[in-house]
């Protein structure tokens, strides 16, 4: 099980407000997003994309809602990898407010992706280093 490396300082915003006067649910994919972005860009992913076409794609997208989220307020979107396959890996996130609660918990497959033939690929062993190289 992850250690969840990667941090993300998110402010939440009273548009995310719902009718109850707490977040709306879709804000958490919101903020998801950002952290499963923020990683491909700290692995270098987004990177590779630009010089070869070939990165990350969303095979799916999870959240499990454990607390409400309130405006005002901060949250900490934690993220670390689960598991690697041989096309794919999973990144779990945790949603913290500033109680350190944990709000919610998602999971992103993501699966490696080459734009030139249209296919997916094999995780390649440098990606496989940097994942090593991030988790505890």
């Amino acid at each position: 099980m992850t250690k969840f490396p990667l941090k993300l300082n998110l402010r939440l915003d009273w548009s995310e407000m719902d009718l109850f006067g707490h977040i709306n649910n879709v804000a958490y994919f919101k903020y998801i997003q950002a952290a499963r972005v923020n990683y491909w860009e700290t692995m270098g992913l987004s990177k590779m994309f630009e010089e070869t076409r070939k990165g990350p794609i969303l095979a799916s997208s999870a959240i499990d809602f454990r607390k409400p989220l309130h405006y005002p307020g901060n949250i900490v979107v934690q993220s670390g990898i689960d598991t690697v396959g041989e096309s794919s890996f999973l990144i779990l996130h945790q949603i913290l407010n500033e109680k350190k609660e944990v709000c919610a918990e998602g999971r992103d497959v993501v699966v490696l992706f080459d734009f030139n033939q249209n296919k997916k690929m094999a995780v390649p062993e440098e990606i496989r280093k940097m994942i090593d190289a991030m988790e505890p």
